[in-house]
């Protein structure tokens, strides 16, 4: 999940277009190929029921025809004549002549008593022989009018019709023979009904075996997926003998599917690709001024409060643009009009300061000047007062000399110096304060620690950390330096044994202006000493965890690495 947070507007817009296309195709392909399905479907059913009514049409076309040349046949005087003579001969011949004159392929002709015993057989198979025809008992049932339907004989299916045959008597009609003209049902004919129906498979089965079959191996091997549709075989009596099944193949459908899903794959990636590259195009274009924007907020995070962007055009982005140049035209003001109030809050502080810190010194400066020139003094008394005017004085030179120091640049050429000597140097004018305080000053300096430095300023740094330190201790107290080796620098330690660093400065104590009740002084000490270590490439802090008192440490490092940058001095 973060890499995608992470990811650019532009790659996040091509990602969500990408795939709401892909989930719309997806849902149009589903929803579309279902469609094709079900259609499919209604049009396989479809046309097993139009082939069930072409197969009715057929067969009833074809019962007719056998029914009208049977009644034609049954009332001809010449069969008449000879079917009233009862000879076997005489029927067999007449019947022969008929058969002669309307035979066919696959046509059959029987000729029975009216008891179903045959007098005459006449086409179909050759390995059938007919002696009874069973179903003229059934077919009477409907006599005198002519009965149709199935019969099954050695595994062979006919489509017969019963006509009966009468002779008018002094007692009424009397039926002679029937006469029984039928079509085999077989492979040809299914194949027949096959081409008529436009390709369906036809089964006809009879007592659960196949008597003719389109199907490979003319057997009712169903392999595939079919829509089946299945309608019973009756005989002449009206039972059912067996079953005609009509197959339609779902093989084309599948094909015509399986094409449109091809289809839609590749207009599905054509339209992936051509939305990615429209979306590619036009989000560039949307995302161009958002770019425009993140670079100007870029530029102002740097500090650079003058960049602007140019709104090019009139919508939300637009309107943007010319807010975010009013927002940086009133940081600019507002940066501006900061700058000016806080200089003025410098200068009025250190102002105050200044004057606060010189009216006391100054004024032993007057008034010991004052009685020096008025009154006639002892020569005790003008060497305490001298004293005194050269301790006010000296006070005020420290004043000065900060101040001074507050102008950066001020650094001199690095030379090597010896640690100790720098320390004692710092040390020496403050000697007298710490014999008059009753403070221990304690040297854990060893000589001959040299480091590259620029000798006043790091003496100011030691003499700030000195004083600070002596004048918190009033009532006496200990000092102590200490340098060790720390890898490539050396670690001081100036610590005393003082009240400590007051809790309210100890997060702003290298501050300018920040100071912690200190007699003398603006606050700007530490702040300077702080700048002139880092400026020798070091580091100034204090532990605030110490518990003996106020606890600073200078880390400097032995070799000159920033000399090549080192400020030039002050012409």
């Amino acid at each position: 999940m973060k890499s995608i947070a992470n990811m650019s507007l532009l790659w996040k817009i091509l990602l969500s277009t990408s795939l709401a296309i892909t989930v719309l195709f997806a849902l149009i392909g589903w929803i579309v190929q279902d469609q094709s399905v079900r259609i499919a479907s209604s049009t396989v059913e479809e046309e097993v029921r139009n082939s069930f009514h072409a197969y009715e049409s057929l067969w009833k076309a074809q019962a007719q025809q056998l029914a009208s040349v049977s009644l034609v046949l049954s009332r001809m005087p010449d069969v008449r004549a000879a079917f009233s003579t009862r000879d076997r001969a005489t029927i067999r011949d007449s019947a022969r002549e008929i058969w002669d004159k309307i035979s066919r392929r696959g046509t059959l002709l029987v000729v029975t008593d009216p008891k179903g015993a045959v007098l005459s057989a006449l086409g179909g198979p050759r390995q059938i022989v007919w002696q009874d025809f069973p179903s003229v008992v059934d077919a009477s049932r409907q006599f005198p009018k002519q009965a149709e339907g199935f019969v099954e004989r050695d595994g062979q299916l006919f489509q017969i019709v019963a006509t009966p045959v009468y002779v008018a008597s002094a007692e009424g009609s009397a039926l002679l023979n029937v006469l029984v003209a039928g079509v085999a049902v077989d492979g040809d004919m299914a194949q027949q009904l096959k081409r008529a129906t436009g390709g369906s498979e036809f089964v006809f089965l009879v007592n659960g075996r196949v008597a003719a079959s389109t199907l490979a191996g003319n057997s009712d091997n169903e392999t595939g997926d079919f829509t089946r549709f299945a309608t019973p075989l009756m005989d002449v009596g009206g039972r059912e003998i067996g079953e005609l099944r009509i197959l339609r193949s779902f093989d084309a459908a599948r094909s015509r599917i399986a094409g449109l899903r091809t289809r839609i794959a590749a207009l599905w990636v054509f339209a992936v690709l051509l939305g990615f590259a429209v979306t590619y195009a036009l989000a560039r274009r949307l995302l161009r001024p958002v770019q425009a924007l993140d670079s100007a907020a870029a530029e102002i995070a740097n500090g650079n409060y003058e960049v602007e962007v140019e709104p090019e055009s009139g919508d939300e982005i637009g309107r943007l643009a010319r807010t975010f140049n009013a927002m940086c035209a009133s940081i600019r003001s507002a940066r501006e009009e900061l700058i000016r109030k806080e200089r003025i809050s410098t200068i009025a502080r250190m102002s105050t300061s200044i004057v606060h810190d010189l009216r006391n010194p100054l004024a032993s400066i007057f008034g010991g000047a004052e009685m020096l020139v008025d009154d006639d003094l002892s020569p005790a008394q003008v060497k305490r007062l001298a004293s005194n005017i050269y301790e006010a004085s000296r006070r005020v030179q420290v004043l000065l000399q900060e101040l001074s120091d507050v102008r950066r640049g001020r650094g001199h050429p690095r030379e090597m110096c010896d640690l100790r000597e720098i320390v004692e140097a710092a040390l020496e004018p403050l000697r007298g304060l710490a014999a008059a305080g009753n403070i221990e000053i304690r040297m854990d300096v060893p000589h001959g620690i040299e480091l590259p430095l620029d000798r006043s300023p790091m003496e100011r740094v030691f003499q700030n950390l000195f004083g600070n330190a002596m004048e918190a201790m009033p009532s006496g107290g200990w000092l102590r330096v200490a340098a060790e080796r720390n890898g490539p620098a050396l670690l001081v330690s100036v610590e005393d044994s003082g009240p400590g660093i007051p809790e309210a400065i100890a997060k702003q104590l290298f501050r300018p202006f920040v100071t912690g009740g200190k007699k003398n002084g603006i606050g700007l000490g530490l702040a300077l000493s702080k700048e002139t270590v880092l400026d020798h490439g070091g580091e100034l802090w204090a532990d605030l965890g110490s518990k003996n008192g106020a606890h600073f440490l200078l880390r400097l490092p032995l070799h000159d690495t920033i000399a090549s940058s080192a400020p030039p001095a002050n012409p």
